[in-house]
């Protein structure tokens, strides 16, 4: 059964109710999250992505409910890798911490409409020329070793060039006022590094955009599936971010599993054309991938240098 007007409307009430529920009763206050708080608000987020797996199951079909799941899977996986540069732009902007859920909040609702282009304007590319799988697959395969060879990963936040242009645009102040983005000074508005720290996290959100878009693709072409598995990770990415943020960087072969992870749905969409592999067959490579990369890095932990 394929989605009609009604679906996206309950989609769109769903993630409208959440967004305000969390902001209105959970976040009114700024202030930093506990540990115990951001585990049981990711497992929140979690448990309404499995709930509307559910449902999309029950109402569209075992192969919808399945391509969902296995979309939601891979998009979250991806999604670790924001918690790493989040780290980076709240470090490199001196963001205090009650500030954090702030940015991510509103991080959040841009990065909603940002994939909405990326997925729409996907899905229709490769409707009008089959042969941009290939340009896709491709392009996964390239950001995939390039992720995993030394250096790939460097990222400096504060020199991206929409901060940059932000600051060419309107003056930035050197220092924070309160939880605001922007502030009147005498006749003009300021911009505090809040506001960058916000700017940075978009731009890096289109970056993430470019290669997790095409992973999902790769596992289906419904664009209801595809952005509503995208929007659900990216809900419960913030709650995420608290909870592993001190943890993550413990797994020292994370970065290595999320790159095979997306090698390997860039291969699924180069030779989908004459071996394709099926959604249940690539959810259960997905998930072992995830599974030895954790027990890789627990069995295997990066150990400190000590200091002399």
């Amino acid at each position: 059964m394929l989605p009609q007007a009604h679906h996206w409307i309950i989609f769109a009430l769903v993630v409208l109710i959440a967004l305000v529920v969390d902001l209105v009763v959970f976040h009114r206050k700024a202030q930093k999250i506990s540990l115990s708080g951001a585990l049981l608000e990711s497992a929140g987020w979690i448990g309404l992505a499995l709930c509307f797996n559910l449902w999309v199951y029950h109402v569209l079909g075992p192969r919808a409910g399945l391509e969902f799941l296995t979309g939601y899977l891979v998009e979250k996986s991806l999604s670790v890798d924001n918690i790493f540069v989040f780290i980076l732009i709240f470090q490199a902007f001196h963001v205090p911490e009650r500030s954090h859920h702030k940015v991510l909040y509103y991080g959040v609702v841009g990065a909603l409409v940002l994939r909405a282009i990326f997925v729409f304007a996907g899905v229709e590319l490769l409707q009008l020329a089959h042969a941009l799988e290939y340009v896709f697959g491709g392009f996964l395969l390239f950001t995939g070793i390039r992720v995993i060879l030394p250096g790939g990963r460097v990222i400096h936040p504060e020199q991206n060039w929409l901060v940059r242009i932000s600051g060419r645009f309107i003056p930035v102040l050197t220092d924070y006022d309160g939880e605001t983005f922007l502030v009147q000074r005498g006749h003009r508005w300021h911009a505090t590094p809040l506001f960058l720290a916000l700017v940075a996290v978009e731009a890096m959100d289109i970056i993430f955009a470019v290669d997790s878009v095409p992973a999902v693709l790769a596992i289906t072409r419904d664009s209801f599936i595809v952005y509503s598995s995208n929007a659900f990770a990216i809900l419960g990415l913030r709650a995420l971010y608290f909870a592993l943020a001190d943890v993550l960087p413990r797994f020292r072969f994370l970065h290595q599993g999320l790159a095979l992870i997306i090698i390997f749905v860039g291969g699924k969409m180069i030779t989908g054309g004459w071996k394709p592999i099926s959604t249940e067959v690539s959810l259960g490579i997905i998930a072992l991938m995830l599974l030895v990369t954790v027990l890789a890095s627990l069995a295997f932990p990066q150990h400190k240098k000590s200091s002399v």
